[in-house]
Formats: structure tokens, sequence, C-alpha cells
């Protein structure tokens, strides 16, 4: 009895290793396509997408629009409450009335009737005294006469140049209040005006996340604009791979919001600066074969093709390891040169050929 239980163990144990031996995998290295791409996370923006931000800070008065409603550019988004900026405005239309060079023509007027006077009176003392001048050439009167009239004379004259110096800074102060009181106004309008958002594209209203009387300042989001029907993606690429990243790469993409559907990209803008916080790069990207209806901020994976190559001697991907070894079924360890790879297969440039039987390495 004894005897036949150490057989049946015996028997077990040379089934057990025969079994281990071959379940140890060994394959060839076989010549087909391979693709490498990039894998980028990203979502669905429109063309000219931004966040509105109010240039002052205080409660909404007004607000002129709806979301999904479609805007010109400069047309007003909403309205801020500023006390301040509205007594200015009001106390420089005041002034400019005030200072208005048609309101302050009685002034010049007066002016103008005081030298049409002084002219007057000029040209009659001028006649006076030629005429006493005239006299005394005839021997006629005194010089005491002749002095009086000439006096008069040149008193009138300075009068005359007087009025007319006075009308003119008179006028050209007028002027300059009137420009000035102008200029002040439309200053006061400008900074009222800043406390009215408007928008910068001819586009949709996306969002409005604040409402009529809530306080809002210049870090508050206070409208989200875009284009109405026109649409980019925007991607994050990890700094390890964007070297690999090239403007006019094919993308196939990938959204929650059509599972099952894979759609076509095409790389169009690469950003040189990486965001120090992900330690990623943003890379834009337009659809070439889009889905039939988006909306912003839609979520979406892409891989971005960098190589492609038809005819490529390849192996699986866990036959690799330190990327650059292989292992043969004679338990060799072979250096191999890698070109491109993805995660599944690796391409083997050089190193060993298409016959060579390889043995998945141990994990």
């Amino acid at each position: 009895m004894k005897r036949s239980i150490g057989s049946i163990l015996i028997l077990a144990s040379v089934y057990f290793f025969s079994c281990s031996g071959s379940e140890e995998e060994t394959i060839s290295p076989e010549t087909k396509a391979i693709t490498e791409s990039v894998y980028a996370s990203g979502i669905v923006k429109t063309i000219n997408q931004y966040d509105a931000y109010p240039m002052g800070s205080g409660p909404i008065q007004e607000v002129f629009v709806q979301e999904g409603d479609l805007v010109k550019e400069g047309d007003p988004i909403l309205a801020i409450y500023s006390e301040r900026e509205k007594l200015s405005r009001e106390n420089a239309e005041l002034a400019k009335t005030f200072a208005d060079y048609q309101q302050n023509q009685s002034k010049l007027r007066d002016l103008q009737l005081s030298i049409d006077f002084a002219r007057s009176k000029m040209n009659n003392d001028s006649l006076l005294y030629a005429k006493q001048k005239h006299l005394w050439d005839q021997n006629v009167g005194t010089q005491v006469e002749l002095d009086q009239k000439k006096l008069n004379y040149e008193n009138s004259l300075t009068a005359y140049e007087s009025a007319q110096i006075r009308y003119d800074d008179l006028k050209r102060e007028i002027e300059y209040n009137s420009k000035s009181a102008s200029n002040n106004l439309a200053i006061s309008k400008a900074l009222e005006s800043d406390y009215v958002l408007k928008s910068k594209i001819d586009g949709k209203v996306y969002a409005l996340p604040k409402e009529k009387g809530e306080m809002v300042g210049p870090q508050t989001v206070v409208a989200v604009l875009g284009s109405n029907d026109e649409y980019l993606l925007e991607l994050q690429v990890d700094e390890y791979d964007i070297s690999k990243i090239e403007l006019g790469q094919k993308a196939v993409i990938s959204m929650d919001s059509y599972k099952g559907e894979s759609f076509e990209g095409e790389i169009t803008k690469i950003y040189p600066l990486m965001d120090n916080r992900s330690k990623t790069f943003k890379v834009e990207a337009k659809f070439t074969q889009a889905p039939t209806t988006l909306y912003p901020n839609l979520t979406l994976e892409a891989n971005i093709i960098t190589a492609i190559k038809d005819q490529a001697l390849v192996i699986p991907r866990n036959y690799l390891f330190k990327d650059q070894f292989v292992i043969t079924e004679d338990e060799d360890t072979i250096q191999v040169s890698v070109g491109i790879k993805n995660y599944q297969f690796a391409e083997i440039e050089s190193g060993i050929s298409a016959s060579t039987i390889l043995k998945k390495p141990n994990p």
C-alpha cells in the first residue's frame, strides 16, 4: 500500500513540473503595423471663450442679457452700480454746462460793446486832436489845448487796445474751460462706463453665474462668453511627452458624452510654457471629424498619434524589460534597440530577428 502511495506522489510531481514548463510563454517577433501615440486629457471650448470680470466693485444694478443670447462686440452684458461714479459724472455735466462756450457768449458780447465804445471814443478823440493840431498849425489855440487833445487821444487808444486784450483773454479762457469741461465729462462717462460690462466678441453668452443685486468685484467671474458654433479642444500633455508633439499631428478623441464613439482632430497650437502645478503643457486642437452636438467644457481624452510604421518588427511590450533587454528561450539576455512603442507593442530595430524565440521576463 505504501509503495502505491509513493508511486502516485512521484507521478503527481512529474505532472506538476511538466505543466509548469508548458505554461512558460515563448514567442517570436512578428512584422506588423504599429502606431505610437501620446495620451492627453482635456475639455471642449468655444473659440474665443473667456471669463468676463468687471472693472469695479459694487452690486449688480442690471443684467441686460440671458444665458444663451447671441451678442455683438460692444453689447452691454450687465451694469454695476457706483454712486461715486454717478455723482462724478453728474458734476462733470454741470461743469460742462456752466463752462459751455455758447453759454458764455454774453460775457464776450459785453466786452465787445466795451471795445466798440472804446473804438468810437478813440476815433472821436483822434478827430479832435487832428482838428486842434490843424488850428495850432494856423496859430490858433493854445499849447495846453493841443496837449490836452493829444492826451485824450492817447488815453482812448490805450483803452481800446486794453479792451481788445481783455476780449481775447476772455475768449481763450472760455474756450479752454469749455474744452476742459468736455474732456472731464468724457473721462467721467468713460469711468462710469467701466461699470458696464460689454462683450469683447461676436458670440454667445454661455453663463451668468451672478444675479442682479449680488456684490461683485474685479476678481469675480460674472459671465462666460464664446463663439456661437466654433469649437476647439484644449488638451493637457505631460512634460514627459511634450517633445513628441508637433503641429498638424492627428488625434483620436473619445468623450464621455459619446460612449463607444471616436472622433478625429488635428493639433493646431502648442503653448510653450509649462504649468508648474500640473507639470503639463497646454495644447490646442481642432476637430476634423466632430460630433453633431457640442457644448463648452465637455471632458474628453485624446491619443495624439506621434508615429506610424506599416511594416515593423514588433514584440509585446511585456516581453521587454528595462526598455532595452529581452530574454531568449536559452535564457540569454540580449540588448535590443527599441523604436516606437505603445501600451501593447514595441518596435525592435536591431538586436534580434524574426526567428528569435523569446521568453516572457519574470515579473
